[in-house]
């Protein structure tokens, strides 16, 4: 099944237990709002399907995985709550992927920024490709990682969170992410990750699906609240983001890519 999404799209593809759903977007798979509703809904079916054992998540193209909030919607806001609308849907995909009853794999073969980085870590088990590093660049453009804080903060803990919230311009390489946690595996190159992704995805098809989605509970045990702590933190970017700070962060950005 795919979903084109103004160039982009959201498709899934179910072989063998294992269900891939790949999203993908021509401005360095940035997240529109759109793309983010119907990745939410996919992983949510998947969830749901009992065909489905377990789940990888993947984007297209080979160079960026996920640049994270799209520019011209950001650009467009005009509202608070408009703003609101925009980062929930950053908190509904976290969400469901946090409440999805089947294990998440992701595949990770590219630069992560921003919200990219909170797919990542809300993932159940993260395979890396050597060049998938890491950015959290909200702070630079008059916001924070508000939304995707609390999965990467549960993930790598509060010191290596407060390091990328906080230095947001600086790239942490896919050595760091994985020393910190966020990447299960890395690996040299996309041959090796994915020889390593098919061969986890198969054992985990051939496993008992109510123990694993026993494990799941465990994993994300304290995180039943998510649901409204992800809706006011969505709240926050939303205001934040009609500040003069993000405006004037967010054209200059534009002016530097046209030029």
């Amino acid at each position: 099944m795919i979903h084109e999404i103004k160039g982009g799209y959201v498709k899934s593809d179910t072989r063998k237990d294992i269900t891939t759903i790949e999203f993908y977007h021509p401005q360095s798979n940035s997240m529109p709002g759109k793309l983010l509703q119907e990745l939410a809904l996919e992983i949510h079916a998947a969830g749901n399907d009992d065909s489905t054992r377990v789940i990888v998540l993947r984007s297209g193209g080979d160079t960026v995985f996920c640049s994270g909030a799209s520019f011209d919607e950001l650009n467009a806001i005009s509202t608070p709550e408009q703003g609101f609308a925009f980062f929930s849907g950053f908190a509904q995909v976290i969400n469901t992927l946090r409440k999805c009853p089947k294990l998440v794999i992701g595949r990770i073969h590219g630069k992560c920024v921003g919200g990219g980085v909170g797919l990542a870590a809300a993932v159940d088990y993260a395979i890396a490709a050597e060049g998938a590093e890491i950015k959290l660049s909200e702070l630079a453009v008059g916001i924070g990682p508000f939304v995707v804080g609390p999965a990467v903060e549960r993930k790598i803990g509060t010191s290596a969170f407060s390091q990328l919230a906080i230095d947001a311009t600086m790239w942490r390489n896919a050595d760091w992410a994985r020393r910190k946690g966020l990447y299960a595996e890395l690996h040299p190159n996309l041959e090796s990750m994915d020889e390593s992704i098919a061969r986890l995805a198969s054992t985990l098809a051939a496993s008992s699906p109510d123990a694993m989605q026993e494990l799941k509970k465990i994993f994300w045990k304290g995180t039943d609240h998510w649901d409204q702590l992800l809706t006011e933190r969505a709240a926050i970017s939303g205001r934040l983001i009609l500040g003069e700070f993000s405006r004037a962060a967010i054209e200059k950005f534009k002016t530097k890519v046209k030029a």
